[in-house]
């Protein structure tokens, strides 16, 4: 049964796990939602002698319990916050349990930088293969100390801020449709939280690195900057006036969109970006940036992919 208004988030028991699960019960209850946990584990085998090279499998009995207490001591952890909460045990690789699953969803949320287990290996696979195959947007959340911040304004960020309170989105816009996707998906979070909203594009072509730094000499570099501000406020400008009263600060910098992101998340909430974008008015900003990011980030990434629908299941505005 498709329910679009509950979170699903992977648990295993874990710090960066149990992390993830407190931002996905805060963000249901913001909206609204009802929130879905799944503990998911490979039964593991290993090759018996006795059997001519075959496997011999162990039984699960003991890891499904292991599982199920993992999901009750979440249950209990989330149960002041009076949600509406589901739990399931399901068998698998973890990345693929969670994208099947995602279709019957309106976002999934995991946790980064585990050791052992579920959580381990969303650093890698899951994190990876989630956002770019989930049927849904993916927020992914690291699992590290907020780091001194430097605003978007260039002011320090002396304030720590609590990693579930959203006050500040930050989004990439390359001008590619998946850019856009991501925009649109910033907005609704925006209005979702009562947040600032940010669009950031990035132009590496100073210092002399970077992806158009084999441009001739004679390019003007202001030009450039001024193309591509010119270009995001395109953007921006048609979005700003399909909603009213909506207001998005721009910011064009030199510097990769994975850098300059990566660098803003010490200031924001929430980062938004489009996975596997293409095209666009200079396509700097989206694809292996969106990865990069998910690694780098010091606040929840939210990664909207061309699969995932966008106003349908969107959260409602409270």
């Amino acid at each position: 049964m498709i329910r679009p208004e509950v979170v699903l988030v992977g648990v295993d028991g874990s710090a960066p796990s149990l992390n993830a699960l407190d931002w996905a019960a805060a963000y249901a209850k913001r909206v609204g939602w009802a929130l879905h946990m799944v503990c998911s584990y490979s039964l593991p085998s290993f090759t018996a002698a006795s059997l001519d090279g075959g496997y011999a499998a162990l039984d699960d009995t003991a890891i499904q319990e292991g599982a199920k207490a993992v999901l009750a001591e979440a249950r209990a952890r989330v149960e002041p916050l009076g949600l509406e909460v589901a739990a399931s045990v399901a068998t698998g690789d973890a990345a693929g349990v969670l994208v099947e699953m995602s279709k019957d969803f309106g976002l999934a949320v995991v946790g980064t930088h585990g050791r052992g287990g579920f959580a381990e290996r969303l650093l890698g696979t899951v994190s990876s293969a989630l956002p770019a195959h989930a049927k849904c947007p993916v927020v992914v959340v690291p699992h590290r100390p907020r780091s001194s911040a430097v605003t978007p304004e260039g002011g320090p960020q002396r304030t720590p801020r609590n990693p579930r309170d959203v006050k500040r989105i930050i989004v990439g816009v390359d001008g590619s449709p998946s850019a856009e996707v991501a925009l649109t998906v910033a907005i609704e979070q925006a209005q979702v939280w009562g947040a600032e909203l940010v669009a950031v594009a990035g132009v590496p072509v100073g210092g002399g690195a970077g992806i158009l730094a084999w441009l001739p000499a004679q390019v003007d570099h202001e030009k450039v900057l001024a193309d591509v501000k010119a270009g995001l406020d395109v953007i921006v400008d048609r979005f700003e006036a399909e909603h009213d009263g909506l207001t998005i600060k721009r910011i064009v910098l030199d510097g990769t969109g994975a850098e300059l992101l990566t660098e803003f998340s010490t200031a924001a909430d929430l980062l938004v970006v489009g996975s596997r974008g293409r095209g666009g008015f200079r396509g700097l900003l989206l694809g292996s940036t969106s990865q990069a990011v998910l690694h780098h980030s010091d606040c929840p990434v939210l990664v909207v992919n061309r699969k995932c629908e966008t106003a349908a299941d969107a959260p409602p505005t409270p």
